[in-house]
């Protein structure tokens, strides 16, 4: 026999009956006005996380350049008062003027060498075979580097002697290169070479080497020569350290230049250095030491920004 249904019960579930069908019949213009109103605080919750991502990457920003105009303004204090201290003592005589003279004194230096035209061709002869160095230095470090990691037995036969030359003071070979090639500029490059090869070859071989071995094998296994190895994943992932090499370069070549000209050169900076402790004239000694600083950063910054240009391309690939 059925029981009977409690009328309380009956009218729930006519009631949930009800929702039921609404809910399955309804269409999306009777969408209730609870859930348009959910939806649109689901939307202004997404706009407002993106505002507070824009406010935050804002303020990260404006953090970061009031970061580095702060170390703007405290480089600029730090050579100001060491340049105030160097003139002030060189005036009182705190020091001997004669052996370390002071900038008022090293500014008229240059300023009448300037003007005059005669250092100009100290400038040239010198950052044309800085750049000559560092240009050849380079390229050839990293064809050597190449050969190496391609034939792995001739690196291992390399290895001691590299490491040999690399330690060997370059000066010792200045002579030998002087009497081969003769006193110019030939031999003032050959010098620099010998400074910035073998760091060259050995930083970027290094480098080579580190190259994630089962990344290799990865694509060994799809049929890669030996030639595609090195072109596809062997340079573009040392492309970065190339890169960063050249900046070391920069201050390699100044050196191997500078030496160079204190054994043989006839002109240039290295030459205005040698010829000012000669004549006991080290006001032009610590000019020539000055333009051969601002010539460098000038270089150095040249081969930064094209380190950032090149290596933001190099990461959007």
């Amino acid at each position: 026999m059925m029981k009977r249904q409690n009328p309380d019960e009956e009218k729930r579930g006519n009631e949930d009956d009800r929702s039921f069908g609404w809910r399955e019949g309804s269409s999306e213009a009777e969408r209730p006005e609870n859930a348009a109103s959910e939806e649109r605080e689901e939307a202004r919750r997404v706009s407002g996380a993106d505002l507070d991502v824009q406010a935050l990457h804002t303020q990260f920003k404006r953090r970061k350049q009031a970061f580095g105009a702060a170390v703007g303004i405290v480089q600029a204090i730090v050579g100001i008062v060491c340049f105030g201290l160097w003139e002030l003592g060189g005036r009182l005589r705190w020091f001997d003027p004669l052996l370390f003279s002071y900038p008022s004194r090293l500014l008229d230096q240059l300023g009448r060498t300037l003007a005059d035209g005669s250092l100009w061709p100290h400038i040239g002869v010198t950052v044309s075979e800085t750049i000559a160095g560092f240009l050849l230095g380079t390229l050839l470090g990293t064809l050597a580097a190449a050969m190496l990691w391609w034939f792995p037995f001739l690196a291992r036969v390399l290895d001691p002697y590299l490491v040999v030359l690399n330690s060997m003071p370059k000066v010792a070979l200045g002579p030998i290169f002087i009497v081969a090639l003769g006193p110019g500029f030939m031999s003032i490059v050959a010098i620099t070479l010998s400074v910035t090869v073998i760091i060259t070859t050995l930083h970027i071989y290094n480098r080579f080497r580190e190259i994630d071995d089962g990344y290799l094998k990865v694509v060994q296994l799809f049929g890669a020569s030996r030639a595609q190895l090195f072109r596809l994943v062997v340079l573009p992932g040392s492309f970065p350290a190339i890169i960063s090499t050249l900046k070391v370069n920069v201050g390699l070549a100044w050196i191997g230049v500078i030496v160079g000209e204190f054994l043989v050169a006839k002109i240039g900076l290295g030459y205005l250095i040698i010829y000012g402790f000669q004549v006991f004239n080290f006001t032009l000694v610590l000019s020539s030491l000055i333009v051969i600083g601002v010539v460098a950063a000038m270089m150095y910054q040249m081969v930064a920004w094209l380190e950032r240009r090149l290596t933001a391309g190099w990461r959007e690939r």
